[in-house]
């Protein structure tokens, strides 16, 4: 192998269901009304699929009110909230919503633990714009729980009625450990019907865990500035015993295959070798 290492590639990789059905949505807006259509924030946490749709006429804009009037407007794959569509709406924008339908599906879980009459603690990252839409069906009775010590110094009574949910793309272990506090502080408490953890996002975890479980070095790759939610808790060096000269590698949902097969054989990394594991 030419003193290279050998990277072994956790499965499953590419992009998940979500961002491939966010992705074709934007090919088909500039099939039907040609360039330019605009797209509230970026699509997905990838700089490469966002350049490409740059050089095709899309402009990503950070608010819908950048978006002239009756031009067409993509939600991107995070979800928006209600203020952001009658925004839409005033503008006359023709809407196209790439919400990911498990973001959807905790927007409805919001507004009905707000209609039941609970506090609703939203455990994800506040400055996330998944985190931002969900805070916005319920904004006057929801508290963001970013971390554990979050969770322990709220102030709530211990029969408070509250209800959680999460964001979709957090790591189940941070995730697992905030909800044990809230069941721990608070009698009545309820949460989702199921976890709202995204399951692609779980998958690549389990990954990460099998290559580290092989005691294998950790590598994870960033295609976007928040790029690497789903892995970055889990993709951590497995420690210096074990299978010397292997290196483990994993890609988030929001980075396509060929985006990973082009890391391993660049030549700043000198990798060699590159073998799936599943």
């Amino acid at each position: 192998m030419g003193g290279g290492k050998q990277v072994l590639l956790a499965e499953p990789q590419s992009l998940c269901a979500g961002v491939r059905r966010a992705i074709a949505i934007i090919d088909l807006a500039l099939e039907q009304h040609g360039a330019p259509i605009y797209v509230r924030e970026e699509i997905v946490h990838n700089h490469h699929v966002v350049g490409e749709f740059q050089r095709r006429g899309v402009r990503f804009v950070d608010s819908e009110q950048e978006v002239p009037e009756g031009a067409v407007c993509v939600f991107s794959a995070h979800g928006v909230s209600p203020q952001v569509r009658r925004n839409a709406d005033a503008r006359g924008l023709d809407v196209l919503d790439a919400a990911c339908h498990l973001v959807a599906k905790v927007h409805q879980e919001a507004r009905r633990f707000a209609r039941d009459g609970r506090t609703l603690l939203l455990v994800g990252h506040a400055d996330h714009e998944e985190v931002e839409g969900t805070y916005g069906h319920a904004p006057d009775q929801t508290v963001i729980v970013e971390t554990v010590a979050d969770a322990e110094a709220l102030d709530l009574p211990p029969d408070a009625p509250v209800a959680y949910l999460t964001q979709t793309t957090l790591s189940v272990d941070e995730t697992r450990d905030i909800v044990a506090v809230l069941q721990r502080r608070f009698t009545d408490l309820r949460g989702p019907a199921t976890d709202d953890i995204w399951y692609a996002s779980q998958n690549r975890q389990d990954g990460i865990r099998h290559l580290a479980g092989r005691r294998v070095h950790g590598r994870r790759e960033r295609r976007g500035e928040r790029a690497g939610d789903p892995c970055r808790p889990v993709a951590r060096p497995a420690g210096r015993t074990g299978l010397r000269g292997h290196v483990g590698g994993t890609a988030d949902t929001s980075v396509e295959r060929v985006a990973t097969e082009d890391i391993v054989l660049s030549p700043p990394t000198r990798l060699t070798g590159a073998a799936d594991v599943p």
